[in-house]
């Protein structure tokens, strides 16, 4: 299965909202995620973070059907129009919002929208919450092989010698 960058967006940033550690670093996320005019008010902040709140709802969903019904209800509270934009001299491509939307309902969006069309295509998996004991952080799996587990290497390296010494005690 292969994930295209436009594809990728709004799942990887969903994730990194889940995992961000607080509302002063929402806004480097979004440079780093290429959100176009990312600038955030205290407001917007707040509300992003509220945002992230209820996008790790999805990541917790432990059935295909639960991730649909929790992220169905996030996109009832989109603008619910798709648009067709060529921004900055791209090739026409999909947006969620409108490009004049402010910065919380293009997150909103993008995010949103993002996880449904990346559910649809891996057939409700492929995201959720680490399996390493004690890490809440989530992930999406974008690789080839899609049996990822793990927010990242180090948790699972992790996990692996846990359960060796476990075995071997």
């Amino acid at each position: 299965m292969i994930f295209d960058h436009d594809h990728q967006v709004g799942p990887l940033l969903a994730a990194a909202l889940v995992n961000a550690d607080g509302e002063e670093s929402l806004e480097g996320l979004l440079v780093e995620h290429r959100i176009r005019r990312p600038a955030l008010s205290p407001t917007d902040a707040h509300e992003v973070g509220a945002w992230a709140v209820r996008l790790r709802q999805v990541f917790e969903a432990e059935s295909p059907d639960d991730r649909c019904a929790r992220v169905n209800a996030l996109l009832a509270e989109i603008s619910g129009a798709l648009y067709l934009s060529t921004h900055d001299g791209t090739p026409p491509h999909l947006h969620l919002a409108p490009d004049t939307d402010g910065i919380t309902a293009r997150v909103r969006a993008v995010t949103a929208g993002g996880l449904a069309f990346f559910i649809a295509s891996a057939h409700g998996r492929r995201f959720g919450l680490c399996a390493r004991e004690r890490c809440d952080r989530a992930f999406v799996d974008v690789s080839r092989g899609g049996r990822q587990r793990y927010c990242s290497a180090r948790c699972g390296n992790t996990d692996a010698v846990a359960r060796h010494r476990r075995a071997h005690g």
